[in-house]
C-alpha cells in the first residue's frame, strides 16, 4: 500500500512513519511531503499510485481527483472538508474521512483568547507602551456577566460555551438541531444576535451558511456586542463586516479565518476596518492539536483497513 501525505502535519516524518507502522502490518510504503503543494499539477504528481492520501487543508477539487486514479481513501487532517469535493468522490467510490475532535481545546481556548483581547485592548495597550504612552483610553470590559451567544452548537461551539460559563458568563446558543445541555439557554438567531455582547460563529461552511452574518443580522447585534469569526471566511460576509465596523453597528470583532488561506489579498476590505483584531487561522494551529489529529488521521487508515470507516463524510 501506498500513503502519501501530500503536505506538512505538523509532525516530524519520524513520527509519521511510526504512526503508519503500527497500522500497516507489512510496512507499506510512506512518502511524506514537508512543503505545501504550490499548484494542482504538484499535488498530482504527488499522488500519483497512492491508495490513501493524507492532507489537511489543501484543496483537493475534481479535476485533481480525477487525475488520481488509484486513490481509495482520502484521510483529511482537518474538521471541515468543503476544500475536498466529496460528492464526486462519492461517487467514485472513493472514502472521505475527517478528523473531528481534534481542535476544539485549541479553537476554544482562542476564541476566549481573542475577546480578552478585544475586551482589554491588548493591541492598543501593547502600542501605547512601545510609543510611551500611558493607560489613558485603554478601559477594558470583563467577560463575567456578560451575554455569550454561540452560533453553531457542535463539539467546538459547546467547548467555548464550557468556557465561557467558566469565565462567568451567561451562554446562549443558537442549533439548527434541537439541543439540551445545562447552562446554556438555546434560542432563535435573532435572539441571540439580539441580546449577546460576544457572537462567535462555530458553524461548518455549507451553501445554507454562507454570507450566515451579512448586513442584516450584523444589524441585529447589539452596537456595544464584538463579533468573533473561528469558523470559516465565508460564514462572515466581509464587506458588511467591515462596514458595521466602520458604521459603529458592532464595537468590534476577531477574525481568524477568511475567504481564501493567508496571505490574504493586499486590498482585502478587513485590512482597513476600524476595531477588528485578524489572525492568520491559527485556530487549529497548537503542538497539542496537531499531534492529536496526526494520530486520528491513520486511526482512520486503520478503521478503514479493518472494514469499519470512522469519521466519514
Amino acid at each position: 500500500m501506498k500513503i502519501v501525505i501530500l503536505e506538512p502535519l505538523g509532525i516530524s516524518e519520524m513520527q509519521a512513519v511510526a504512526l503508519k507502522n503500527q497500522i500497516v502490518a507489512d510496512g507499506g510504503e510512506l512518502i511524506y511531503y514537508n512543503t505545501p503543494a504550490l499548484h494542482d499539477e504538484e499535488k498530482i504528481a504527488r499522488a500519483q499510485g497512492a491508495e490513501v492520501v493524507m492532507l489537511a487543508n489543501t484543496p483537493f477539487r475534481q479535476n485533481v481527483l480525477e487525475k488520481c486514479p488509484d486513490l481509495k481513501l482520502l484521510s483529511v487532517a482537518f474538521t471541515g472538508v468543503d476544500h475536498v469535493d466529496v460528492t464526486y468522490c462519492q461517487a467514485k467510490g472513493v472514502t472521505v474521512c475527517n478528523c473531528s475532535g481534534y481542535a476544539n481545546e485549541a479553537v476554544s481556548e482562542l476564541v476566549i483568547g481573542l475577546v480578552i483581547a478585544l475586551y482589554r485592548q491588548l493591541m492598543a495597550s501593547d502600542s501605547a507602551v512601545r510609543n510611551g504612552k500611558n493607560r489613558v483610553g485603554l478601559l477594558g470590559r470583563e467577560l463575567r456577566g456578560k451575554k455569550f451567544g454561540i452560533v453553531g452548537a457542535g463539539a467546538i461551539g459547546l467547548q467555548t460555551a464550557a468556557l465561557a460559563r467558566a469565565f462567568g458568563c451567561d451562554v446562549y446558543a443558537y442549533s439548527r438541531t434541537p439541543k439540551t445541555v445545562s447552562g446554556v439557554h438555546f434560542v432563535a438567531l435573532d435572539e441571540l444576535l439580539a441580546q449577546s455582547d460576544i457572537v462567535s460563529i462555530h458553524v461548518p461552511l455549507t451553501a445554507a451558511t454562507k454570507g450566515l452574518i451579512g448586513a442584516v443580522n450584523l444589524a441585529k447585534m447589539k452596537k456595544t456586542a464584538v463579533l468573533i469569526n473561528t469558523a470559516r471566511g465565508p460564514v462572515v460576509d466581509s464587506a458588511a463586516l467591515a462596514a458595521a465596523l466602520a458604521g459603529g453597528q458592532i464595537a468590534g470583532a476577531a477574525v481568524d479565518v477568511f475567504e481564501n488561506e493567508p496571505p490574504i489579498a493586499a486590498d482585502h476590505v478587513l485590512l482597513q476596518a476600524p476595531h477588528v483584531l485578524l489572525t492568520p487561522h491559527i485556530g487549529f494551529a497548537t503542538q497539542e492539536a496537531l499531534e492529536k489529529r496526526a494520530v486520528i488521521a491513520f486511526e482512520n487508515i486503520r478503521s478503514w483497513l479493518a472494514g469499519k470507516p470512522q469519521n466519514v463524510m
